[in-house]
């Protein structure tokens, strides 16, 4: 494993543990403390990271969240996993909604062969990744968020209620039964509920980091939701309780 593959490795721990010991590391990591010692010190020089005793843990973002750019190459087989798998619910001639963020961008790379595809979306990468193809874009009208790459929507400058949008594929920070899905920015909210409350089906894209937390802003009841798509990386327990509560949530492509 390269030093760049196994530092990434400890923020994805830390990012599901919080906290996490040295032996933990140093056996998921199969390397020795001195190999090991050397990468926490360059995490922890790039503000990443924070020593303590007999371990390390995550230095969380001033905001909350890590800006777009940090996120794109985190958990990235996981998230192409999951934009593969939703891709597969869109077909030729469905008008789809592609939410900002980065699980949901993967789904553009996926889709670009499709025909008389319309994709509403708000994400500036969505709209670079399908500039050149033959699909109809429409990016609605508001604010610039630079973290994000976003564009968070205004009323009086975009009017949604002339959208007819077959299928929305919505980001999430949090996932759970009771609070539903969430989010750090109440901006973002914002759009995702108005997406929501138009789209006649309604994916969320997340990976199994996100599930059983519940962040700032609260986006919508679980109810509201049709899909939950998701990577392998979820506890069965955790798959099992949201079936039997009858969430369709869709794991490893199943």
């Amino acid at each position: 494993m390269l030093p760049l593959e196994r530092q990434q490795k400890i923020i994805d721990l830390l990012t599901i543990k919080k906290v996490v010991k040295i032996t933990e590391l140093t056996e998921a990591l199969h390397v020795s403390i001195e190999t090991l010692r050397r990468d926490i010190t360059l995490l922890t020089r790039k503000g990443k990271i924070e020593k303590i005793y007999g371990g390390v843990k995550l230095i969380e973002s001033k905001f909350g969240e890590s800006a777009l750019g940090e996120r794109m190459g985190s958990r990235l087989a996981e998230k192409e996993q999951i934009a593969q798998t939703c891709s597969s619910y869109i077909n030729d001639g469905d008008c789809i909604y592609i939410d900002s963020g980065s699980t949901t961008y993967q789904i553009a790379k996926y889709i670009k062969h499709m025909k008389k595809l319309t994709v509403i979306t708000n994400s500036i990468p969505v709209i670079n990744e399908l500039l050149n193809s033959h699909i109809e874009l429409i990016i609605i009208g508001g604010k610039v968020r630079p973290h994000e790459q976003s564009v968070t929507a205004f009323d009086y400058l975009f009017n949604f209620n002339e959208l007819n949008i077959a299928k929305a594929f919505i980001c999430a920070s949090g996932i759970t039964l009771e609070k539903g899905i969430s989010d750090y920015s109440l901006e973002e909210a914002i759009t995702r509920k108005k997406i929501i409350e138009l789209s006649k089906e309604v994916y969320v894209a997340a990976d199994h980091t996100k599930f059983e937390k519940d962040v700032t802003i609260g986006i919508a009841p679980i109810d509201n939701i049709d899909y939950i798509i998701t990577d392998n990386g979820v506890k069965k327990e955790i798959v099992e309780k949201y079936k039997a509560a009858g969430v369709r949530l869709i794991a490893n492509g199943e």
